[in-house]
């Protein structure tokens, strides 16, 4: 970490004091800042070209798929800008919903700007990541007393929320929260709630396997585990496991034994098949009752934006989310799920917006994490947003993600430059 350039050290000094920015309550103003900052930046440096000075010039062109973030985003404004026309929502609300589409859904197209033209390498992100999670282990104790010490859920609200945000939850500094379901203590560490922790803790433990040094790995490793287990999010266990293990698994998908085995195992279903097929429904039935409230409120709210998205405002959606009912706990409808969050707020129109960028950034990882071991983080990150997308609206939570979102640069940049070589030189793709 001694020979960064200078953007490189302001990114991992940035990153590097996520928990002091987090005691502040600043997290939420410090991830747009630091989007539409570097995203200048590489524009500005792309104009300049060879009078910048060299170990901070552009390294290549804006790639296709990151074109293809920048176009949906945009699209995305747009549909906001109609969806708000539409509903008469009046000039306050749109300026106060493009306020808030800058500092969420425009960092999805900043991040990946940022990764594929600044000469930012993966060894610093991965190496910062670690150092958050040594802050983690080091609080860790505090953090897990808390709860038994008869310390408070909440320490304090920062003043910044006076700029504005999804809500005080963003500005807050926890110990620990309470489960309204099972009373029992969950915690989510820096991030505004537990499920977003435990999925923060799978991207530490993908940054974490990329680290070259041991020590530096087991920190960061170990601490992404234990933000998976302390947030007790169903969802962190399974992404922990699938997002870790699928992408090294990619490669069989290139030899013929692991395809014989997998029509070996497909004869064998004949025979188990229904054994296999229940044992499965029965593992979904019990994943869903772990948590019976939050499953039964999420789906009441996928069913209701579905409903009223296709009956009432099927191409640009509602333009802002809705108060929902005390059926729904009062969760806002378009919440909780970024699909039919796009479909209620933004129509069809939004929901491609996305979904186009999406699906090329993870078929461009599904094929180079077949070839080798570069598009393993990648790909893993592709299938934690994945998941995200399925219990939280991604945008509100980018200003979070945004070294995972950096990533998704330099890989398109990775794959616009040449492909892979093995240990011997060779290229693989």
């Amino acid at each position: 970490m001694t020979d960064m350039n200078p953007i490189e050290r302001a990114i991992y000094r940035v990153l590097v004091w996520t928990w002091p920015l987090y005691g502040l309550g600043a997290l939420y103003v410090v991830g747009p800042v630091i989007a539409w900052l570097l995203g200048g930046l590489a524009v500005l440096i792309l104009y300049l070209g060879p009078a910048v000075r060299e170990d901070m010039r552009a390294v290549g062109t804006i790639p296709p798929v990151v074109w293809a973030w920048i176009t949906g985003m945009f699209v995305l404004l747009v549909a906001l800008w109609v969806g708000h026309l539409d509903w008469s929502l009046g000039t306050k609300q749109t300026i106060k919903s493009s306020i808030g589409w800058a500092k969420g859904w425009a960092l999805l197209a900043l991040f990946p700007l940022v990764g594929a033209v600044l000469p930012i390498r993966r060894s610093v992100l991965a190496r910062a990541q670690c150092v958050v999670g040594l802050w983690t282990l080091v609080l860790a104790p505090v953090l897990l007393a808390a709860p038994y010490i008869g310390l408070p859920e909440r320490i304090f609200t920062s003043p910044l929320k006076a700029i504005g945000g999804p809500g005080p939850e963003y500005f807050s500094v926890y110990f620990f929260t309470w489960d309204p379901a099972s009373w029992t203590p969950r915690w989510q560490f820096y991030a505004p709630w537990s499920p977003f922790a435990a999925l923060l803790g799978v991207v530490m433990v993908l940054f974490a396997l990329e680290e070259k040094e041991i020590k530096w790995r087991s920190i960061g490793v170990a601490a992404g585990v234990l933000m998976i287990l302390a947030s007790k999010s169903r969802m962190g266990l399974v992404g922990l496991v699938a997002c870790t293990i699928g992408p090294r698994m990619m490669p069989l998908l290139l030899r013929g034994w692991a395809w014989q085995a997998v029509s070996a195992l497909t004869a064998s279903m004949a025979v188990f098949g229904a054994a296999v097929a229940t044992a499965a429904m029965d593992g979904v039935a019990a994943f869903k009752a772990a948590r019976a409230d939050s499953t039964r409120v999420r789906e009441t709210l996928q069913r209701i934006a579905q409903e009223r998205w296709y009956n009432d405002a099927f191409w640009f959606g509602h333009g802002t989310v809705q108060p929902g009912s005390h059926a729904v706990e009062y969760m806002p409808i378009g919440s909780h799920h970024t699909w039919f969050g796009l479909l209620f707020v933004k129509g069809l129109v939004g929901l491609l917006a996305l979904l186009v960028p999406f699906v090329w950034q993870t078929a461009m990882a599904l094929k180079d994490a077949t070839l080798g071991p570069r598009g393993r983080l990648p790909l893993g990150i592709m299938m934690t947003l994945t998941l995200l997308s399925f219990g939280e609206n991604i945008e509100i939570e980018a200003y979070l993600l945004w070294p995972a979102l950096i990533v998704l640069g330099i890989h398109a940049r990775e794959m616009r430059d040449g492909p892979q070589q093995d240990t011997t030189g060779a290229a693989l793709s």
